[in-house]
């Protein structure tokens, strides 16, 4: 790793507020463990999770919960699992995408070579996807629990601060 990066990530706080949405049309609190996993790891590493949902797969019940959530301040990072398939019923992506303001391709890109290592080509017809909505980092993983494990452990846990610096420059203060 270079060390403009690991200056970057040293700068970079420690401690991120967070929303978990879960997009199912089926799944409860109680039997949601996708969403459970992404907060148990992220409050293992000291991030709080300040706001947690489920909702339908709807654009017009996502849009305006994602809008939402990007203009507080307090809330870094909004982490998505679900309907990034290719089923009809899957729309998170679109949705997603829609919103963003600077899309971080290599995200998508980086779950899906990684995704390749443990399924092989069936990492295609997963969808993820992230960026910012102006100064809030999004990050959509599939809704399977293994595939929500390989995003956060492989890749969000260990960029989303620096992430976080990066899209909160000039904006003033990080912390909570």
């Amino acid at each position: 790793m270079s060390r403009a990066v690991t200056e970057h990530r040293a700068d970079a706080p420690k401690a991120l507020g967070l929303a978990v949405m879960t997009v199912s049309d089926t799944r409860t609190m109680e039997t949601d463990t996708s969403g459970a996993l992404i907060v148990a790891l992220a409050e293992a590493v000291g991030h709080r999770i300040l706001e947690r949902v489920i909702v339908p797969d709807e654009p017009d019940r996502m849009t305006p919960l994602i809008r939402d959530f990007a203009a507080r301040d307090e809330l870094h990072a909004i982490l998505i699992t679900g309907g990034t398939g290719i089923s009809p019923r899957d729309r998170t992506y679109e949705t997603v995408a829609a919103l963003l303001t600077k899309p971080l391709t290599g995200y998508g890109e980086l779950f899906r070579m990684l995704s390749y290592a443990e399924i092989g080509p069936a990492c295609i017809l997963s969808r993820a996807v992230g960026g910012l909505i102006e100064r809030s980092v999004v990050l959509v993983m599939p809704g399977s629990r293994a595939a929500v494990e390989l995003a956060m452990n492989k890749i969000i846990l260990p960029e989303l601060p620096h992430i976080v610096r990066e899209a909160r420059k000039g904006f003033g203060q990080i912390g909570p």
